[in-house]
């Protein structure tokens, strides 16, 4: 019994041998979102599967935490749309209640007072359906979006055309506003001619305290202590370091991960992020990918979006808005020095549904790279610095009883949030098209599978996008009726 039991947690820790020795129908590389989905389909058809994970866990991009009275998503948020959505019925099947998110926004100057706030979410509001209306020749979303602007506050606001000074300091926050939507560095980074579409229905469903950590529970059998799926060997900790894919439809394809084990199969799908992609494609696989593939990975374009999170022993913020959001002076600005320039890029903050004694700091672009560079101390120093010059004048603002930031960028499995289309991509229209091809062997058998946010031409940077394309990819392994 003693040697069983040796013998056991030796396996545990080094990995089976006969796994090496198995060949699978398919190994997915990387269980986010649309590895998840990849995985349910294949198992649900009776497929052997391999799903190898590099993290310490399934989500990839998604990422729920315990924190504060509840949860908090250090990634992906919401559901964004309740019409044709695989995760908004996966949630309304399995008796998940879903909630929607009130982001409507109380905008607060530097100097600590209030511009109107039906004004300022009308004027959120219209600048983003604008986007849904693009101009007939491509241009920077940024500069399109102020004239469209102009033009509104021209008609309906015609007495703030006369005050620069707001318009400066709302052009600002509304380039926040974008980027923390697509990711981007500037709103003049991205094309007014994207594919992108919006699904229909409420774009702000939250899982609140579900956590979004529930979708991966339903996909993977285990929610409410489901059993999984008995032909699903799934390995965390596993970092992919090389795919091998034949043109010969005798051979297999191999999977080499870091610390020396190999896998084989009949394919593979891979679901790595495109910042992944882009720092890995020439050495991870063998031979090197198609010239085509290649030029789209490095066309599209991966951005990063950062959050810091902090809780508090009772709510001392007003409830009645959403999200809360900052406006900057000229004379605010200047007083920043050029090492806490991040402060400027930091739109407001969002109320965490998940957690009610909890708030989030978003950050987008360049800012957010900087700050998961930086000591915890100050980025917690700082942000409370922020928050009080612009909520702080009429009320004693508590410190923070803690704190936590995400770090997609410099994480190695991610090097980034999600993709966006910019300014190149009306000249490589068909890049994600491309990207999401498989490679096939001599027969035409795909070999080598796609998917993932940024391989989805209208959903790219969703989760319902990467939950897709896993569908997508798990169904061409399938004969047409098996589903």
């Amino acid at each position: 019994m003693l040697v069983r039991t040796v013998i056991f947690l030796a396996l545990a820790v080094f990995g089976s041998s006969t796994d090496e020795m198995q060949v699978y129908d398919t190994i997915i590389v990387g269980m986010g979102a649309a590895g998840c989905t990849a995985a349910s389909v294949l198992c649900k058809a009776g497929k052997k599967v391999l799903a190898l994970e590099a993290q310490n866990r399934v989500g990839g991009r998604v990422n729920t935490v315990p924190f504060g009275s509840g949860v908090v998503e250090l990634g992906a948020e919401w559901i964004h749309g309740d019409h044709n959505s695989r995760v908004y019925d996966l949630a309304i099947q399995n008796n998940v209640t879903i909630l929607s998110q009130d982001v409507s926004f109380q905008v607060f100057r530097s100097d600590g007072t209030m511009p109107d706030k039906k004004m300022i979410n009308d004027l959120v509001n219209y600048a983003l359906e604008s986007v849904d209306d693009p101009p007939e020749e491509p241009e920077p979303l940024g500069q399109y979006l102020t004239r469209r602007l102009m033009e509104y506050m021209a008609l309906k606001y015609p007495s703030l055309l006369e005050d620069k000074d707001f318009i400066d300091q709302f052009l600002h926050f509304m380039d926040l506003v974008v980027n923390n939507y697509e990711a981007s560095n500037s709103w003049n980074d991205i094309t007014t001619h994207s594919k992108y579409m919006d699904l229909k229905g409420d774009l702000h469903l939250s899982w609140h305290k579900n956590g979004y950590k529930t979708l991966f529970e339903i996909l993977l059998n285990t929610y409410r202590d489901g059993p999984g799926y008995p032909n699903l060997n799934l390995q965390l900790e596993k970092e992919v370091t090389k795919i091998t894919y034949p043109q010969d439809p005798a051979q297999d394809v191999e999977v080499t991960c870091k610390d020396g084990s190999t896998y084989k199969a009949r394919n593979v799908i891979v679901t790595v992020s495109l910042g992944v992609l882009k720092e890995s494609y020439e050495t991870l696989f063998a031979p090197q990918l198609p010239s085509s593939k290649i030029e789209s990975i490095d066309n599209i374009t991966i951005g990063v979006v950062g959050k810091i999170i902090l809780d508090f022993e009772k709510i001392w913020w007003d409830t009645s808005s959403g999200l809360h959001g900052f406006l900057w002076s000229d004379e605010a600005a200047k007083e920043i020095s050029y090492e806490d320039r991040w402060m400027r890029r930091i739109e407001g903050f969002e109320l965490k549904m998940g957690s009610n004694t909890s708030i989030c700091l978003w950050t987008a672009g360049d800012a957010t790279i900087l700050i998961e560079t930086l000591p915890e101390d100050v980025v917690k120093r700082k942000s409370m610095e922020l928050i009080r010059r612009f909520m702080g004048k009429n009320k004693t603002i508590p410190e923070p009883i803690d704190m936590l930031r995400s770090t997609w960028y410099s994480n190695p499995f991610t090097r980034g949030s999600y993709t966006y289309d910019n300014l190149q991509t009306p000249l490589h229209p068909n890049a994600r098209e491309i990207l999401a091809e498989p490679i096939v062997d001599s027969s035409g058998a795909p070999r080598v599978l796609f998917a993932g946010e940024a391989t989805d031409s209208h959903h790219f940077s969703t989760v319902h996008g990467a939950t897709d394309t896993g569908h997508r990819e798990a169904t061409r392994l399938l004969p047409k009726g098996k589903l």
